[in-house]
């Protein structure tokens, strides 16, 4: 089989720059990243400096990520050695194990070695792995992370909400951990506490539109007039941060629509969101002949568009 040098024909130095690349931006292309790191690892790692540190735990994580056990092993034959469990006889192994060698004692690679517990549903060891680590340090929210995740992954809602919150109350600024919390709320049907936790991430970052779509999905599930106002002004706000925003777009329309067929609204409510969903369908119908322009089957597309639009019998007055 071709190597990925040469299938792309691409040098090393721009293999380990691509990797940097997908690490900085927190891409999930897990299967890239095992394709590319592996190769780096089997012909380059005397190249790599100090970076093949790094790699060894970003390719170990996309391993498990695919629960690829079945990899080729680099190198000697030093796993099987020291864990002749065949579970453990993995790619992902032998990074953690050349991980291990090079930083024994280390949060991060106890991590690692907890995650791949995890991979094999030995929740209980994995457990442990994170408690001892918190035993050291009580500050380590990725280990705090991971056990809420066990939680997650064993169907105890509630009890992941309540680590969730406890979490929250000490590092409160954790974007990632509030918008974890609001879809559990969501899974739960919470949508009231789903709302709370995407204000706080709208109050973080109020320039990132996918945190003003999700707020104004979940105010759109709550219903109710003034739920759908509060839609249709966040749909409007994640189109003005990205006009390209489709799934805006749509809410847009859905959310003007139901407030101008809502019999609590207004002459004047009504009259304004007719505009809104007529200025929104003539939106959907431009981009979606922009984006079939030269294909055949762009007028079944447009056609499907164009009942979905009229379902609602949306006219101007």
């Amino acid at each position: 089989m071709a190597s990925v040098a040469d299938m792309f024909d691409v040098t090393w130095e721009e293999m380990r720059d691509k990797l940097r690349k997908w690490r900085d931006e927190n891409n999930r292309n897990s299967e890239q990243i095992v394709d590319v790191g592996e190769e780096l690892i089997n012909d380059y790692a005397s190249k790599l400096g100090d970076d093949i540190w790094i790699i060894y735990e970003q390719v170990m994580i996309a391993a498990l990520d695919l629960s690829r056990d079945n990899l080729a092993m680099v190198g000697t034959n030093t796993i099987q050695e020291h864990f002749p469990d065949p579970s453990f006889c993995s790619y992902g192994m032998q990074c953690l194990h050349e991980l291990r060698k090079q930083f024994p004692g280390s949060h991060r690679v106890k991590r690692l070695t907890g995650m791949r517990f995890e991979s094999l549903e030995r929740y209980d060891d994995a457990n442990k792995m994170y408690d001892g680590i918190l035993q050291e340090d009580p500050t380590n929210t990725a280990a705090r992370k991971r056990k809420i995740a066990i939680l997650k992954a064993l169907g105890k809602t509630t009890e992941a909400i309540r680590e969730l919150n406890e979490y929250l109350e000490q590092f409160v600024g954790d974007q990632e951990a509030w918008h974890e919390l609001a879809e559990l709320y969501i899974n739960e049907h919470d949508y009231a506490k789903a709302a709370f936790c995407l204000e706080e991430l709208m109050m973080t970052n109020p320039h990132n539109h996918l945190y003003c779509q999700h707020y104004a999905e979940v105010k759109y599930t709550q219903g109710g007039l003034e739920n759908l106002e509060i839609s249709r002004k966040y749909f409007s706000q994640a189109l003005k941060l990205n006009n390209r925003n489709m799934r805006a777009l749509f809410g847009l329309y859905m959310s003007a629509s139901h407030t101008a067929s809502n019999p609590k609204a207004n002459a004047k409510i009504k009259k304004d969101n007719m505009r809104y969903a007529t200025w929104a369908a003539l939106q959907i119908n431009k981009a979606y002949q922009l984006a079939g322009r030269g294909k055949k089957e762009s007028k079944n597309s447009l056609k499907v568009v164009e009942d979905m639009l009229e379902a609602l019998q949306i006219t101007q007055s």
